[in-house]
């Protein structure tokens, strides 16, 4: 399939939108009842300079990237939302084999070779579910995270670009708007993390998410909900920056023109997350130890409760020397690749559409 912008009709745009065509119908957004909604015909060519739009039956269609006035903060909350909610929770079985996999002594059970073979025997020992154990806790954190982080990103990424070079692309705008929504996102998604980390592990104690802030509580104090934020940050604030950068830098080469295009949104958002992820992975390693505390259960001379980024890295180092540092780097890489794909496509695929229909109520009114 072709990965152009769409600027001639072809298997580029046309095969690119089925599958949006498809979910858009499920949604009851793509039926004949009178809605107005028009997809772009495989014909409609480029939609004019500049990629401002394409035409379709019922006139032009308007850029979705240029959002209409007042409703922009909406559009891309929602669009966040449901792209962070989806995200989480199709990729959530990697995830939990992830954080098995970056225990730093884990027991001879569960000790893996690779992602599947962990599934599997997750899966045969300890059950089908259990793989899937915090994903309500992850969900209902991912929902205003992430409706907060693309919120934040799109603001400041166009205020940011029309001071330092307006009309174009700017990928210093791009990695500072991505390095400000994620201090945004990760205070509404850290304490869902310390939840979901703790009920990942193996042989963890606890069965349901109130169990678990409640030993948290009441063992710990609040501030072990957050405990690992610095350390989250450390870690976000550099993925995300590589991330957005990787993601419109891709943007450029593959869909230049910035219209709707989701085989370009799913490979940029692979590319960028799997880059992201492989060079940020010590960090998120360091994190996972903050979260679990898991250094308290291993006979070792720590005492205390492990804090702050620099007690973590000294801990990771005289457990298990410098390769403790991308322990689970191939189960991260493989959860974000998908993971990033999902969340652009998804979150492109609700704007547009969110979009396209208040136009349209703009215009009928």
């Amino acid at each position: 399939m072709e990965l152009g912008a769409g600027g001639a009709a072809g298997p580029g745009q046309r095969g690119g939108a089925e599958p949006g065509r498809q979910l858009l119908l499920l949604l009851g957004g793509g039926g004949g009842g009178g809605s107005g909604w028009a997809w772009p015909s495989s014909g409609s060519g480029a939609g004019g300079e500049g990629g401002i739009g394409t035409e379709t039956e019922t006139g032009p269609e308007p850029d979705y990237e240029a959002l209409p006035r007042g409703s922009a903060a909406s559009t891309h909350m929602l669009a966040g939302a449901v792209a962070g909610v989806l995200e989480h929770s199709l990729m959530y079985p990697v995830d939990c084999v992830k954080t098995r996999m970056q225990s730093l002594q884990p027991e001879p059970a569960a000790r893996y070779r690779n992602v599947l073979e962990a599934l599997w025997r997750i899966v045969r020992t300890e059950g089908i579910w259990r793989p899937m154990r915090g994903l309500n806790v992850t969900a209902t954190g991912a929902g205003p995270a992430h409706a907060l982080y693309f919120a934040c990103y799109e603001k400041l990424k166009k205020t940011l670009t029309d001071l330092i070079h307006a009309g174009g692309n700017s990928h210093v705008a791009n990695g500072a708007a991505g390095c400000v929504a994620t201090l945004l996102h990760d205070a509404a998604m850290n304490p869902a993390e310390v939840i979901k980390q703790r009920m990942q592990m193996y042989n963890s104690p606890y069965q349901r998410v109130t169990d678990c802030v409640r030993a948290v509580w009441c063992n710990e104090g609040a501030g072990a909900f957050y405990r690992s934020y610095t350390t989250q940050l450390t870690m976000n604030i550099p993925f995300q920056a590589i991330h957005f950068m990787a993601y419109e830098s891709l943007q450029e080469h593959l869909n230049p023109h910035r219209q709707y295009n989701p085989s370009s949104h799913m490979v940029a958002g692979a590319c960028a997350g799997a880059i992201a992820a492989a060079a940020t992975t010590p960090l998120d390693v360091c994190k996972t130890l903050l979260n679990t505390q898991e250094a308290l259960a291993l006979n070792t001379n720590i005492s205390g409760h492990i804090t702050g980024m620099a007690h973590a890295f000294r801990t990771v180092y005289r457990v298990g020397g410098l390769t403790a540092y991308f322990r689970g780097v191939q189960a991260r890489v493989i959860y974000q690749m998908p993971s990033t794909a999902i969340a652009w496509s998804v979150y492109e695929f609700f704007k547009y559409i969110l979009t396209k229909r208040k136009e349209e109520r703009m215009v009928g009114k």
